[in-house]
């Protein structure tokens, strides 16, 4: 409780000289003007990933080693990461703390709020430096770029199947385990991923948040979004490696590469019957 009412009353004499946000700490300082000169001081000796914080390069060295030493008492879940774990347990108690000041929308994670907070200021300060494609989130830059390097860290132990992004495993996951854990208030409607269900609720409420600065056509999913506008920009960022032919979308290419393995993965029911 002490280290907490620190928060209170400690001084925050350490600003930043672009943008004024200051901190009690030169350490906390250093590590927020790494976001925008892009130094990354830290680099996994496995994969190379860089990062701006050496605890989150440890946190990201557990994928490499498997260790997951955070627990949830509930369902005995297990993270490589305490905020990880704090997160999830929201989905226990239903506990949304962090509040946009702008249109009031609620999340279980204190980062959530300050990434969907650009949605109304238009930030994007992330940029590959690939294809110059710009994210409002570092993780979602992170995944995008492993479009470009074929990175798939992150293994299913039932399937096999590899995601480049964490959350995108866990949420396959589901699929396994038939966990839905995420149930829309009006129509009863249940999703395996947080994101799936904001998008859903737009449904009833028709709010559509993203607008393409072109067309001016606007969207409830800033993924959906982002493939739009690559009618205007002509970007194909996905890449085939067997004939080179490129695509808008990810899932267009894996459609397009079942021409080179074969693989129909799609029955029809009827067909099936008359054939037995």
């Amino acid at each position: 409780m002490k280290q907490h009412q620190g928060v209170h009353t400690v001084e925050r004499t350490y600003r930043c000289d672009v943008c004024n946000k200051t901190y009690s700490d030169r350490n906390n300082l250093k590590i927020h003007q790494r976001v925008r000169t892009g130094e990354r001081p830290y680099r996994c000796d496995v994969c190379n990933t860089t990062f701006i914080q050496l605890t989150r390069l440890k946190i990201h060295q557990r994928i490499h080693t498997g260790e997951r030493p955070y627990c949830c008492d509930m369902g005995n879940k297990t993270y490589s990461d305490r905020r990880n774990l704090n997160v999830h347990q929201h989905a226990h108690t239903g506990e949304r703390p962090y509040r946009c000041d702008v249109c009031n929308k609620t999340y279980s994670d204190r980062r959530n709020p300050n990434v969907h907070q650009r949605v109304h200021t238009g930030k994007r300060p992330y940029r590959c430096d690939v294809c110059n494609e710009t994210y409002s989130d570092r993780r979602n830059l992170n995944v995008h770029q492993c479009a470009h390097t074929g990175e798939h860290p992150y293994r299913c132990d039932v399937c096999n199947k590899t995601y480049s992004d964490r959350r995108n495993l866990n949420v396959h996951q589901r699929a396994h385990t038939g966990e839905r854990p995420y149930h829309c208030d009006v129509c009863n409607e249940t999703y395996i991923d947080r994101r799936y269900l904001n998008v859903h609720q737009r449904a009833h409420t028709a709010e559509r948040p993203y607008r393409c600065d072109v067309c001016n056509k606007r969207y409830s999913d800033r993924r959906i979004l982002n493939i739009h506008q690559r009618i205007h920009t002509g970007e194909r960022p996905y890449h085939c490696n067997v004939c080179n032919k490129t695509f808008s979308e990810c899932t267009r290419l894996k459609i397009h590469q079942r021409i080179h393995t074969g693989e129909h993965p799609y029955r029809c029911d009827v067909c099936v019957i008359k054939h037995l």
